[in-house]
């Protein structure tokens, strides 16, 4: 078994280490790229990037549920 100190250092690790994503389809970018100033392209660009990142808090959520469920039974 791993030391608890060990997961929460690669946990931090993974939520700090942030790159720049970007998350628009072909068609999309093609529409707002000609627009100036790209106030529009930036905020699709973070709504797509929010909506994207929901379903995995909610399946991180569930499997953690899970997890405390079962270490009770032990």
């Amino acid at each position: 078994m791993l030391p608890k100190y060990f997961i929460a250092f690669v946990l931090l690790l993974c939520f700090a280490w942030v790159l720049p994503v970007e998350a628009q389809c072909s068609m999309c970018r093609a529409v707002l790229e000609s627009e100036e100033g790209q106030a529009t392209a930036r905020g699709i660009n973070n709504g797509i990037l929010y909506l994207m990142a929901v379903p995995y808090i909610l399946v991180a959520f569930v499997g953690w549920r899970i997890f405390k469920i079962f270490q009770k039974k032990e």
